[in-house]
């Protein structure tokens, strides 16, 4: 048995709070029996998200070439500070429970910074109609608000 084998991620390291974020992968797994991608984020001064975990459909078992979007505007934080530092790291596991490597994405708000087009995306994720594999699920959180 082989676990799945993230090839190539990329994602932009900073932007404006409220940003769509999105992380860029391609992922293939000898086996055909990728499930699932955990997502997980920590922020500075407050910890660990609980995990968010994506299913992948049938046609992105074998390999995918895509991206994983999340809205980083969340209710409980709206007014989240420059400055703020998140790690998300990203994991595919298969039906056997085999864990992909681990690949750990920094990324920190700052106001000025534009969102990127797109038009900059490296070799291979710099094709049209790129596919959205799932959507990240973190709700992030002010931590001076006391929570």
């Amino acid at each position: 048995m082989s676990r799945p084998v993230i090839k190539k991620a990329f994602a932009i390291d900073r932007g404006p709070y409220g940003m769509i974020w999105r992380a860029y992968l391609e992922a293939e797994d000898p086996d055909g029996d990728m499930e699932r991608i955990a997502v997980r984020v920590d922020q500075v001064g407050f910890g660990s998200y609980p995990t968010s975990w994506i299913v992948l459909k049938p046609e992105y078992r074998w390999h995918f070439l895509g991206y994983l979007q999340w809205n980083t505007f969340s209710s409980s934080g709206s007014s989240l500070r420059e400055w703020t530092r998140l790690t998300v790291k990203v994991s595919i596991f298969d039906r056997a429970g085999n864990e992909s490597d681990e690949q750990t994405f920094p990324v920190t708000f700052l106001s000025g910074e534009e969102e990127g087009d797109g038009s900059l995306l490296p070799n291979p994720f710099h094709v049209e109609d790129l596919p959205c594999i799932g959507f990240i699920h973190v709700d992030l959180t002010d931590p001076s608000l006391g929570f």
